[in-house]
């Protein structure tokens, strides 16, 4: 795309104002990115009792989710381009319902294939949120509202977790049941998304130009590697942290409220973040101060254990901060609004194809130390990287501007 249209595009989404109704539109999707997901892990004792699973394949289960994610974050940009942004995620929602209610009915083989179409249809949210926020939303208050629907990301993913059980215990079907209550999140979505195909479809006008993959940018790779290790963090935090307090002495009631607490944490600093970096297009040190966050975090678990909540407080503070500088990179350092979902496309593939590596990666390292010293120690070395790929991620430039190699 010219720089002439680029420069047209952003001159379009100044002068937009946001409305409400995109802003309950863009948090009824959020909403939906994790809670069919979230409420798996405390169920999965009972979905391998329940269905005969050995502790492999429940972890395959839980890990299928991120694979589906690399695979299929690179091509939503190119469906996008043909169907329209609101159209596919219209469609995306409607296969989510398919997949949550495919995924409960009895059988094996439906778990499994239910939570790979359920999880395809979450990563072209995950991919065209901040294409939609890139169109519609003034420049300086994109970090705001990426800020706020990972927040109610978050909120709701807590919130899966915790009613998923007592849900399973009071419905029909047990477990099975209570991995479709979901849905319900799902419908309140579509209704809104709907009637808002129309207007966007007026809008569209004649076909614009599909934005390539920039595979060869490199503040595109450092915005994809910095959108990788810290969902490493994260999800190696989510499934790992319990265990380490376990194995370090904390009883497993005490370490379950400390991976809540450190959710808590997160969704705090997500919510804040954009109060801390308003009016600063250059984002660096907020993601060098965020990344090292994590870093301390896992240093403090390492060294001093029964200062584990000092660890989780360092954690939660980076995790959610370095989450809403991620997404916000994806539309911040796009250079058009074609290339935004080509752009978080990249990244999102790439993310979560390392996050997927980083429990398999610990458990193993555990498995062939017998504790998690040397784990926590390669976590540690992997927050470097994060710290440099976002130093470069937070430049105030975008893909298509010379300063950007």
């Amino acid at each position: 795309m010219s720089a002439k249209a680029s420069v047209r595009d952003e001159t379009t989404a100044e002068g937009r104002a946001v409305s409400l109704g995109l802003i309950v539109a863009v948090v009824l999707v959020a909403a939906n990115l994790r809670a069919t997901l979230t409420g798996v892990g405390p169920l999965l004792p009972a979905i391998e009792q329940g269905s005969g699973l050995s502790p492999q394949w429940g972890g395959l289960l839980t890990t299928l989710p991120l694979l589906t994610f690399a695979a299929t974050s690179p091509l939503v940009g190119r469906i996008s381009h043909r169907l329209g942004t609101s159209r596919l995620l219209v469609l995306s929602l409607i296969v989510l319902a398919a997949g949550t209610v495919l995924r409960s009915l009895p059988s094996v083989a439906f778990l499994f294939i239910g939570t790979v179409v359920l999880s395809a249809a979450i990563a072209c949210g995950n991919v065209l949120l901040p294409a939609v926020i890139r169109r519609s939303v003034p420049g300086p208050r994109i970090g705001a509202v990426s800020a706020m629907y990972v927040t109610v990301m978050g909120l709701v993913a807590a919130v899966s977790s915790g009613v998923s059980v007592p849900l399973a215990q009071v419905l029909p079907g047990g477990w099975r049941t209570s991995l479709a209550w979901g849905a319900v999140l799902i419908v309140l979505a579509l209704a809104v998304w709907i009637p808002r195909l129309r207007g966007d479809t007026a809008q569209a006008g004649p076909a614009a130009p599909r934005g390539a993959t920039p595979w060869r940018s490199w503040l595109a790779w450092q915005v994809s590697l910095f959108m990788g290790l810290q969902s490493l963090a994260f999800y190696v935090t989510i499934a790992w942290l319990p265990s380490i307090l376990v194995h370090q002495g904390v009883s497993a009631a005490e370490a379950g409220w400390m991976l809540f607490f450190y959710q808590v944490v997160g969704l705090v600093s997500s919510g804040f973040l954009p109060l801390l970096t308003r009016g600063r297009h250059d984002q660096r040190w907020a993601a060098v101060a965020a990344s090292a966050s994590n870093a301390a975090g896992f240093v403090v678990l390492l060294i001093s254990p029964e200062l584990a909540l000092l660890s989780c407080v360092l954690l939660g503070l980076g995790g959610g901060a370095c989450l809403v500088l991620a997404l916000t990179f994806q539309s911040h350092r796009a250079g058009s609004t074609a290339q935004a979902p080509a752009l978080a496309g990249m990244a999102q593939s790439i993310g979560y194809l390392v996050a997927a590596a980083g429990p398999l990666l610990l458990g193993i390292l555990h498995d062939r130390t017998g504790g998690w010293t040397v784990p926590l120690i390669v976590v540690i070395c992997l927050c470097v990287p994060m710290v440099a790929a976002g130093f470069g991620a937070g430049r105030d430039v975008q893909i298509n501007d010379p300063h950007s190699s």
